[in-house]
């Protein structure tokens, strides 16, 4: 086994190293989820805590490794009765990003279950990191599915596996510990919630910092042992700190004042649900026990929150995690009657948390900083910028006027629910929530035989494949002679996420600034769409003479709508080449990821102009698409009284279909989007 990273040799990130430290000390408080870009040491602390986590005691020979002073009744290796207890390290168990279900949870061994009639139960991860920690790296990118499972896990502290009338539970409580960079994509809200803490960590600046950062790691790189043995005198004083804090933690009191603080944080940040609050008061308590006092003060409060708090104030995927620290101490203060309040109000003495909450003074009414701050610049241009709005919108595009003038970017008007968009026919890709799919979960359609392990048995078609060979088996009595050739996998039928590429006009057609916004807003609502359905996206723009690939395919939605939000506008319209690039793009990914399939969402009044016949090239660039297959849906944003249709033949052309920005909305009536008609099926 190789030579962990000693923890207290890393250099700065004090907000990871508290964040973990914490955890070690009260594991109530619910885990930590580590945020940052790529090289920060991440992955080197959450490794590096498992030495200082003190031993556990278990039951010598128990699998789920049971408490000698609390078995679990319930466990698939009990009972243990009076069973002497075995010292033993804290266990960090890793959960790989593409780790199946069986491997997670556990797996029942069918054939014998089947033939012998006994839980032949091999235990999971779950199991393995019972009274220890699990770690995720990575976790933005875990599937749905165990996501779903390590969320059940975490809320009930136990495991459940159910396979066809065989039921396995065990106890698995752990700490949980996940890191990510969130250029890769964010996570579901719901498993954001159960992480207590969240850290934001980011590479040093300083010169000198990161010159020990590289100096130690050489230094360990080359003689690990020699190096963790030179750190050894802090690591055991770090260890005894834990031990110590953890002795003192049941002696901290909370008292009342301070619980009001802590309320009346949560409810000025409007965080959702009661557990924001619960996992303040836990992490106030774990650092009034971690500086060795037996008292939390408003101190402890600050530091719990801006640990607890900023990614359960996120109201869309879109927001920015954080806190606005002004506002948090004049809440902090507001509810212990700071002395500070004495020249603002009359109501200084008021214990009332309600009196500081009729007070009219900004920044406690629990509104999100910078409400209108994003669109002041956009709205205050010169009136020169606004002067293709002039023309009808069924007019050409004027030379003279906008070909040859970029627009500032505008702000985009509020998103809204999108009707589903799919792609037709049953695929094979990663799960998501929006096309059909062969998946691992979801409604049976069949059986098979199983190509590899065995993952989902389909029991009336293996009854139905070994019942003719029980006589030349020699079968008596009651048992059903099973071999392993008679076992059917089930096959399912379930969703999966797809590549949704856009392809936008930012021409100068599109430049009206009312017109640009409603564009930008319904893209924006399209990629809220795709976060939630847990598509990639990439996102391709047009412009002047020629189209750019303004974001490779991603599962960063937040780097799209970044990219949207920042899209200047102007020049002509060169659409066959916005079609070419997403042909390519489609290409490349064709090769990369051959079983996720893309969705083509082309966003334009379907003008084009520049250069020989545009819009004949335009035809034969989407005619190109629809020989691929490629399923598509033209976004007609074409307003105004006179109106072309052009979008619509392009969504012909496409052999997909066109939707107007009314009828793209969930709540309209004037049109139903259910399936993107692909190309091929159109005759």
């Amino acid at each position: 086994m190789s030579t962990p990273y000693p923890f207290t040799a890393i250099v700065g990130q004090d907000d990871l190293r508290l964040g973990l430290l914490l955890n070690a000390v009260s594991p109530a408080v619910g885990g930590v989820l580590v945020r940052g870009e790529k090289g920060t040491a991440k992955s080197t602390a959450v490794r590096a805590l498992a030495a200082l986590m003190p031993e556990v005691s278990v039951v010598p020979g128990c699998r789920f490794s049971c408490d000698p002073g609390s078995p679990d009744p319930a466990c698939p290796d009990g009972p243990h009765a009076d069973a002497a207890g075995v010292s033993r390290a804290a266990r960090t168990v890793e959960l790989p990003v593409g780790a199946s279900e069986d491997r997670l949870v556990g797996a029942l061994d069918i054939e014998r279950a089947l033939s012998e009639g006994v839980k032949a139960f091999e235990p999971g991860l779950l199991a393995d990191a019972h009274r220890g920690i699990l770690y995720v790296d990575e976790v933005n990118l875990l599937h749905d599915h165990l996501v779903d499972l390590l969320l059940d896990a975490a809320a009930m502290g136990a495991s459940y596996v159910e396979r066809e009338g065989v039921s396995v539970r065990h106890a698995a409580r752990f700490l949980l510990v996940g890191t990510m960079n969130p250029e890769e994509g964010e996570l579901r809200p719901q498993l954001l919630d159960r992480f207590g803490l969240t850290v934001e960590v980011a590479a040093s600046r300083d010169t000198d910092e990161r010159v020990e950062v590289v100096r130690r790691r050489l230094a360990y790189d080359d003689d690990p042992e020699g190096f963790a043995a030179r750190w050894a005198a802090e690591e055991s004083a770090l260890r005894e700190r834990i031990a110590t804090a953890r002795a003192l933690l049941p002696q901290v009191l909370l008292g009342d004042g301070v619980l009001r603080q802590i309320a009346a944080t949560c409810a000025a940040f409007e965080v959702d649900g009661m557990r924001a609050d619960i996992v303040m008061a836990r992490t106030a308590t774990a650092l009034a026990a971690w500086a060795g006092r037996e008292e939390v003060t408003a101190d402890d409060v600050r530091q719990a929150a801006l640990l607890a708090l900023p990614h359960r104030r996120r109201r869309n995927p879109f927001d920015a995690p954080g806190l606005d620290e002004d506002k948090l101490d004049q809440t902090l203060d507001e509810a212990a009657g700071d002395q500070g309040r004495s020249d603002e109000g009359r109501n200084d003495d008021d214990p009332d948390p309600d009196g500081g909450g009729n007070d009219d003074g900004g920044g406690g009414g629990g509104v999100p900083p910078q409400a209108d701050g994003d669109r002041t610049p956009s709205q205050g241009e010169g009136g020169s910028d606004d002067t293709p709005s002039q023309a009808p919108e069924g007019a050409p595009d004027a030379p003279g006027r906008s070909a040859g003038a970029e627009q500032q970017p505008v702000a985009s008007a509020e998103p809204f629910r999108t009707k589903m968009l799919s792609v037709p026919g049953l695929g094979e890709g990663a799960a998501g929530r929006r096309s059909r799919a062969r998946t691992e979960h979801g409604r049976t359609t069949g059986a098979r035989r199983p190509q590899g392990s065995l993952t989902k048995l389909h029991l009336a078609a293996t009854v139905q494949a070994a019942a003719p060979h029980q006589r030349a088996r020699g079968r008596s009595g009651r048992g059903l002679v099973v071999r392993r050739d008679d076992l059917r996998q089930a096959t399912r039928e379930g969703r999966e996420g797809n590549l949704v590429l856009f392809v936008v006009d930012a021409s100068g057609s599109m430049a009206a600034r009312q017109r640009m916004s409603a564009v930008k807003g319904a893209v924006l609502s399209l990629l809220l769409d795709a976060y939630q359905r847990r598509d990639k996206v990439g996102l391709v723009t047009f412009r002047g003479k020629d189209a750019e690939v303004a974001l490779p395919p991603t599962s960063s939605v937040d780097a799209a709508a970044s990219r949207l939000e920042s899209l200047p506008t102007g020049g002509r319209t060169p659409l066959a080449a916005g079609l070419l690039k997403a042909h390519d793009v489609l290409r490349v990914e064709r090769l990369r990821d051959p079983s996720r399939r893309p969705l083509l969402v082309v966003v334009t009044d379907g003008r084009a102009t520049g250069g020989p016949e545009p819009v004949a090239l335009a035809g034969r660039a989407a005619r190109l698409h629809r020989a691929e297959g490629t399923a598509s849906v033209v976004v007609d944003c074409e307003s105004g009284y006179v109106r072309l249709g052009l979008a619509g033949e392009l969504g012909r052309e496409l052999g997909g279909t066109a939707v107007t920005l009314d009828e793209l909305r969930a709540d309209s009536i004037a049109g139903l989007v259910k399936d993107v008609t692909a190309a091929g099926r159109a005759a």
